[in-house]
């Protein structure tokens, strides 16, 4: 017997435009089976199907996080496929791509297969896209064999946490990948510039004592790579931009006619270096925190189409890693819970049409890594719901993650996902009173 789940009356974005005023959506065994405006040939609602008054939401096809690290296998003491899919759903991805730098890395066909096989087990979740590493054991020297991680339901290959410095291995994964199918992502960083520093190199490390990272170690990687794309003629995809002129860069090649695609975390657009004062070690992320300009034009890079995505680089860490001095103390921050929320608030201070966050946190993701156009009848039902006018305190103790490691502690939101559907189930949905 077919399970129906019918969502009426929200502002459909990513779709034909009429929707965005209102329309309703017909889910029929997890696929979609027809959206249309209110009133307007509005898609019937068959007997027995599940009815959710959407009045007053946002309906975007799924959000999709490009780059979170889960931490298995090997760490699951930070986060695992259980805590890291829930906090995903719960923050309002449908989908997320996994990092293959965990212990030991993710570089052969059965490691894919079974966290892919093990992902299906979690209820509650989001659905689980699994990168591969770009060389055996991220050495930087030999390529993994890319048709067997294909087939194995890889999605990427990366050698995240590390670039790699052989251009002549990089330039072959380009091709080999292209050929495969499969999205190359590269970590810009060149270790020989940013090896032993703490935090972003300026005024605020001179003034803390803290040895720096010149942005020119993300820069000269971007170009390196993004230089490979445009003598291939294949997809690149650069993660993590944190600088202009990282930006700038990858702006040029583009009009060049390079096929780099490049994606930006929530928290370049929101801090600066300047929170590192204090020496709070939830202000230190790899890449750094930058400077109130390099925020600025990061938020521009979004507006003018130069970045593709939103990714958060979510980067669990237990209290024993991050709650000690900061010279100590892991980089990286979690980020699945306040993506959305600071979407919004991005959305609401620079004027960002929802059309565009659309883009960048579904429409963009879905189409690098291949996945099928959402929204289109036949495709699967993946659906986030918000609610924009949601007043609410961020506290990450409620939230799903095995881990704390937050620089938005106490922050106050308008709006956030209130409801995730993945393949026509609904596996978060906010309790509401």
């Amino acid at each position: 017997m077919a399970r129906h789940l019918s969502l009426k009356g929200a502002r459909i974005q990513g779709g034909p435009p009429e929707l965005e005023r209102g329309g309703d959506i017909l889910i029929t065994d997890g696929l979609i089976a027809a959206a249309a405006p209110c009133g307007g040939g509005a898609p019937e609602c068959p007997e027995g199907a599940e009815v959710v008054d959407c009045t007053g939401l946002l309906a975007f096809p799924g959000f999709i996080d490009m780059h979170v690290h889960l931490r298995t296998p090997g760490q699951e003491h930070k986060e695992d496929l259980d805590s890291g899919l829930a906090a995903a759903a719960a923050g309002g991805f449908t989908s997320v791509l996994a990092m293959p730098n965990t212990s030991p890395p993710v570089d052969t066909a059965a490691q894919v297969g079974d966290l892919l096989a093990r992902s299906l087990r979690v209820r509650g979740g989001a659905r689980l896209l699994q990168s591969a590493c770009l060389t055996r054991d991220r050495g930087g020297e030999s390529l993994c064999e890319y048709f067997e991680l294909k087939e194995a339901g890889a999605s990427a290959v990366t050698d995240d946490g590390g670039w790699v410095a052989d251009g002549a291995v990089m330039r072959r994964a380009i091709d080999y990948a292209a050929v495969c199918g499969l999205l190359p992502l590269t970590h810009p960083e060149d270790p020989t510039l940013s090896r032993g520093g703490l935090m972003h190199e300026g005024r605020i490390s001179t003034r803390l004592g803290l040895r720096g990272i010149p942005p020119q170690a993300e820069e000269s990687a971007i170009y390196r790579d993004c230089a490979l794309s445009l003598l291939t003629g294949n997809p690149l995809h650069v993660c993590h931009v944190s600088t202009a002129e990282g930006a700038d860069l990858i702006r040029r090649f583009k009009a060049l006619g390079a096929r780099v695609s490049c994606e930006t975390a929530p928290h370049y657009l929101f801090l600066t270096h300047e929170r590192v004062l204090g020496f709070d070690s939830h202000a230190k992320m790899n890449p750094p925190l930058r400077t109130e300009r390099d925020r600025e034009a990061m938020r521009a890079a979004l507006l003018d189409g130069t970045v593709d995505a939103i990714a958060t680089d979510h980067a669990p860490h237990s209290s024993l890693e991050k709650e000690v001095e900061f010279t100590d103390a892991a980089f990286g921050i979690t980020g699945l819970e306040t993506a959305v929320p600071l979407a919004l608030r991005l959305v609401r201070e620079t004027g960002m049409p929802l059309r565009l966050l659309a883009s960048l946190m579904s429409l963009n993701p879905s189409r690098l890594l291949g996945l099928p156009e959402p929204l289109k009848p036949g495709s699967p039902a993946d659906l986030t719901l918000v609610d924009p006018d949601l007043e609410w305190t961020y506290r990450a103790g409620e939230g799903f993650s095995k881990s704390r490691n937050t620089p938005f502690e106490g922050w106050e939101f308008t709006g956030r996902a209130v409801m995730t559907v993945v393949g026509g189930e609904i596996r978060y949905r906010l309790a509401r009173g």
